[in-house]
């Protein structure tokens, strides 16, 4: 995609801080990070002289670089690294040519890269664990409020029982609330230094390879991985897994809301405001936009995913393909679910709940999704199945006859035997057939305190 056109679309699809995260700028500053610590981890262990580092790391700055020259050089070279420290090493001998020898000193290119795309995924782990949070906290407040709230629950997309608005919002949170575990569990391991040499055994720098390592990962603030990871890429593939699992999760809440916001249903709405969700002919519509954005999300998302994991099959000691295949789509699949999980974070907080279209609505089938509560009251006495086949009947009939299901059942003189019209009355009121609703809704709230 051109940068035009990231530039018309991101604000739309994406447009979260993570989007600036993985800019060409910030792709060259990880690289370039990588390089003025290396620097410094190699002089602390005495590996390069002391004096080169000031050069080194004062050139280390992306802002000196020419992009579109790197990105030229790159077609012929294989990857931006070997431009870069090109440049790098050219930049450092203006200021100091004894130094210039020291640069990239015993690394490798993808040393540089993967460190540096490191870099940039922990500054999207903030973006996202906030957001994250937002979210959270935003249907917690749905899933308190609304814990009593009546509302139909829905199977195959038909009204199913009475169930509670805070219950549907309580199973929203459950599920982000996973992914805010397992986003927690993931990060020690994601975030590693990368740092093998040419073939991962350091040979480069002699007998201190080991020491150098120790001392870039903690000047870089990274973990220091037991060996080098140049073709194992599980953990990359587990983030990508997390991340298109997320905005899965996103997509499902997208997909709820959209439905509720439907004009036959009602029940919950984007939050309005001038301009916003309309038409370009229709003055009346009110879309549920994003929504939209969050599911073309999650539609993108699975291939994304895919080719992360089919390029994890490499080659010996670094890679023909597999490894190049991430350059682009790692940063696409972070910027998509940072994108989306900004959408539901704002839709989720200024969520509009209509409780009086939800109590309505309850009633749309004239008593039908109240007819399991009469057969198992009625099972008690009759036992279940035949209690299921008169029930069962007498919804045909309604329907047929276009009738209360209540007025059905009290010309029934089987089930009369068995029930009093006030039993009758309680078991057709959604209320006294809400299960354990509202237990559930507290045991995910504790959970998350």
């Amino acid at each position: 995609m051109s940068s035009d056109a990231r530039q018309l679309l991101d604000p739309l699809m994406g447009g979260s801080a993570v989007a600036h995260v993985f800019s060409d700028r910030a792709r060259l500053q990880g690289m370039l990070d990588f390089e003025a610590a290396l620097a410094r981890a190699e002089a602390q262990t005495g590996v390069i002289p002391q004096g080169a580092v000031a050069a080194i790391a004062g050139c280390c700055e992306a802002d000196r670089f020419d992009l579109p020259s790197l990105a030229s050089a790159s077609v012929a070279q294989g990857n931006l690294a070997i431009p870069m420290v090109r440049q790098l090493t050219d930049l450092v001998a203006v200021a100091d040519a004894d130094a210039a020898r020291y640069v990239h000193w015993g690394a490798t290119s993808q040393d540089a890269i993967d460190t540096g795309i490191v870099l940039q995924f922990r500054d999207a782990l903030g973006v996202l664990e906030a957001d994250l949070a937002r979210l959270s906290d935003a249907l917690a407040k749905l899933a308190t409020d609304h814990k009593l709230t009546p509302c139909v629950g829905r199977t195959w997309l038909q009204h199913a029982l009475p169930i509670t608005f805070g219950l549907k919002a309580a199973g929203w949170l459950d599920g982000v609330e996973r992914h805010r575990a397992r986003l927690a569990d993931l990060r020690p391991r994601l975030l590693v230094l990368q740092f093998g040499g040419a073939a991962g055994t350091l040979a480069a720098l002699g007998g201190k390879g080991l020491a150098v390592a120790e001392a870039l990962a903690a000047d870089l603030r990274l973990g220091l991985p037991a060996m080098p990871w140049h073709t194992e890429r599980g953990t990359f593939a587990e983030f990508a897994s997390f991340l298109g699992a997320l905005t899965g999760t996103l997509g499902k809440l997208a997909r709820d809301v959209s439905l509720m916001m439907q004009t036959e249903v009602g029940e919950a709405f984007e939050a309005g405001a001038p301009g916003r969700g309309g038409s370009s002919t229709m003055p009346h519509k009110r879309n549920p936009i994003a929504s939209a954005a969050v599911l073309a999300a999650a539609v993108r998302a699975p291939g994304l995913v895919a080719t992360v994991l089919a390029g994890m099959v490499q080659e010996h000691e670094r890679a023909l393909g597999g490894w190049q295949a991430e350059w682009a789509v790692l940063p696409e699949l972070a910027v998509l679910a940072a994108g989306a999980l900004r959408h539901m974070a704002e839709t989720m907080a200024g969520l509009e709940v209509d409780t009086a279209r939800m109590r309505r609505n309850l009633d749309a089938t004239q008593g039908l999704i109240m007819a399991e509560a009469v057969q198992m009251a009625l099972g008690v006495k009759l036992g279940r199945l035949v209690a299921h086949d008169r029930v069962e009947a007498a919804c045909h009939r309604a329907v047929k006859e276009r009738r209360h299901l209540r007025e059905v059942l009290r010309e029934d003189k089987t089930i009369m035997a068995q029930l009093s019209a006030p039993d009758l009355d309680r078991l057709f009121d959604p209320l006294n057939y809400l299960g354990v609703a509202a237990a559930l809704v507290d045991r995910v709230l504790a959970a998350r305190r």
